[in-house]
C-alpha cells in the first residue's frame, strides 16, 4: 500500500503527541480517555492540505484553552489593560540621582549610583495595586502603589512625608527622639510610630513583624544593598534614598517627587514644586544683582578638622544663590573638603561673616570661645556676624533645618540673603537661622 504523503507543516503538529494531548486534555477538560484516544486517532489520518487546516484550528482551540500553558500565563501577566493608571506624570528637572519611566499600570524608578561611590543602579517597579506584574524586571524590587506604610530613617525622608502632607503612612522611624514635624511627634506619642533602629542597630525582626509597604534609607559609601537582604526576602521592599548627593538645593528637593510617586500624588507635587522653584530662582536672580558680595567662612574646627562645602556641593549652590564670596567656591568636588585649622585661619581672619559654626546649639559667643581662643581673631567674630542654622532646634533636640528646610531650600536662601544682603529682604524674618551674639 503507498505510504500517505503527510504535508510538510504536519511536524509541527506531530510534537504533540498522544500522551501531551491525554495529559493536558484529560487535566483541563472533562473529557474520557477513550474519547481522547479517538479523537488523537482521527487527526493522525488526515493527509492533505485541508486536512491538516483543521487539524490546525483544532491545535490552536486546544492550545487557547489549556489553562495552564506557561505561554499563555506568561501573556496574560504582560498583558496591558490599556488603561492608563497615571494620567499626571512627574518630569526631573534638577536632581540627577534617580530617574523615572511611565508605563500604563506601573513606574520604573532608577535610583543611580545609590551608594555615592558604586555605578550600580537601584531599580525599583512601582506597580498599581490589583495590576499583574510585568516581566522582565528579575532583578528589581516591586513597590505595591498607593503604599500605606512607610518606615522612614532620616530626618530627610520625615521632611519629605512633610511636605506631601502624608504624616499619616509613617509607622516607623529609625530613631523617636530627633523629629520636629508635628504630626509625627503626636503619632509618636500616640504611640502609632515604632522606633526600628538603624544602621547596624536596625531591628529586622521588628521590621518583619510590623510588615511595612515600604522602607526608606539613606545610600552612604559604606553601605550595600546586601545589607537588606533578609527583609527583602521577608518581602519588604528596601528603597535607598541619595538626596545627600545631590549637586545644588533644588536637585535635591526634588526628591520628594520620588516619594510623591509612590503614593500616586504627581498633580499635587508637580504644583508644589514649581511654585517652590519659582520662588527660588526669583530670589537668586535678586541677588545676582548686587555689587558687592561679602566673603564667608563656614562650619567650625572639631576634632582637629575643619569641613568645608566643596564648590560643587549643594551648600555651596546655596552660597552662590545668595550672593556671597566663598573662598572655596572652585574646588571640583561634591561633599565636604577636610582642611585643619591652619588652612581655614587665614581665610578667617577677613571674612565677613561665619555662617553654619556647628552642629551644636551654640547660643552665645563664650561658647564658641571655649571652643579655641583663637577664634576672637576672627574679624566676623570681633563684629557679631556669626550665624547658626539652629534657630529651628525643639526640647527633643531635633533641629528642623535637617528635615524641613532640607525640602523648603527656598526659604533656606531667603534666610542666607535676608543675612548677606538685608537690603534686598528687608521684610523677611530668619526661619532657620539665627545670629550668636
Amino acid at each position: 500500500m503507498e505510504r500517505v504523503r503527510r504535508p510538510a507543516l504536519f511536524t509541527l503538529f506531530a510534537w504533540l503527541s498522544e500522551e501531551r494531548l491525554l495529559a493536558e486534555m484529560t487535566k483541563n477538560q472533562k473529557t474520557s480517555i477513550q474519547e481522547v484516544r479517538n479523537d488523537y486517532a482521527r487527526i493522525s489520518i488526515y493527509s492533505n492540505t485541508a486536512g491538516f487546516a483543521v487539524m490546525f484550528f483544532i491545535t490552536a482551540l486546544f492550545l487557547a484553552g489549556c489553562g495552564t500553558s506557561s505561554n499563555v500565563a506568561e501573556s496574560a501577566e504582560t498583558a496591558s489593560s490599556g488603561k492608563d493608571y497615571f494620567s499626571e506624570k512627574i518630569q526631573i528637572r534638577h536632581a540627577k540621582g534617580f530617574t523615572i519611566e511611565y508605563h500604563d499600570h506601573y513606574k520604573v524608578i532608577n535610583v543611580l549610583s545609590p551608594f555615592e561611590k558604586s555605578t550600580d543602579t537601584a531599580k525599583y517597579v512601582l506597580l498599581q495595586r490589583g495590576t499583574k506584574k510585568p516581566k522582565g524586571y528579575t532583578n528589581s524590587q516591586f513597590i505595591e502603589i498607593p503604599i500605606r506604610s512607610l518606615v522612614a530613617m532620616s530626618s530627610m525622608h520625615v521632611g519629605l512625608v512633610g511636605l506631601l502632607g502624608e504624616e499619616k503612612i509613617v509607622t516607623g522611624l529609625g530613631n523617636l527622639k530627633y523629629v520636629s514635624n508635628p504630626e509625627i511627634i503626636k503619632q509618636i506619642e500616640a504611640g502609632k510610630i515604632a522606633e526600628v533602629g538603624k544602621d547596624q542597630g536596625l531591628n529586622e525582626e521588628k521590621l518583619i513583624t510590623m510588615h511595612p509597604d515600604l522602607v526608606m534609607t539613606t545610600g552612604s559609601p559604606v553601605s550595600k544593598m546586601e545589607r537588606y537582604t533578609t527583609l527583602n526576602a521577608a518581602g519588604i521592599p528596601v528603597l535607598i534614598n541619595s538626596e545627600w548627593v545631590e549637586t545644588t538645593p533644588l536637585g535635591r528637593a526634588e526628591w520628594v517627587k520620588l516619594l510623591a510617586a509612590i503614593l500616586n500624588r504627581e498633580d499635587f507635587v508637580n504644583k508644589k514644586f514649581a511654585r517652590m522653584e519659582e520662588e527660588y530662582n526669583r530670589l537668586a536672580a535678586l541677588s545676582q544683582k548686587v555689587k558687592t558680595k561679602p566673603s564667608i567662612i563656614t562650619g567650625m574646627n572639631s576634632k582637629d578638622s575643619w569641613f568645608v562645602p566643596n564648590g560643587n556641593s549643594y551648600m555651596a549652590q546655596f552660597f552662590r544663590d545668595a550672593g556671597a564670596d566663598y573662598h572655596w567656591n572652585n574646588t571640583k568636588a561634591t561633599g565636604s573638603l577636610a582642611l585643619n585649622f591652619e588652612a581655614v585661619y587665614p581665610i578667617a581672619l577677613t571674612a565677613d561673616y561665619w555662617l553654619n559654626v556647628g552642629i551644636s546649639n551654640y547660643d552665645n559667643k563664650k561658647e564658641i570661645l571655649a571652643k579655641d581662643p583663637r577664634y576672637t581673631d576672627f574679624k566676623a567674630y570681633k563684629s557679631g556676624q556669626i550665624y547658626s542654622y539652629n534657630k529651628r532646634v525643639n526640647n527633643r533636640g531635633s533641629n528642623d533645618y535637617w528635615e524641613s528646610g532640607a525640602v523648603n531650600p527656598q526659604i533656606v536662601l531667603s534666610d542666607l540673603i535676608r543675612i548677606l544682603h538685608p537690603e534686598l529682604l528687608p521684610e523677611h524674618a530668619l526661619v532657620y537661622y539665627k545670629q550668636v551674639n
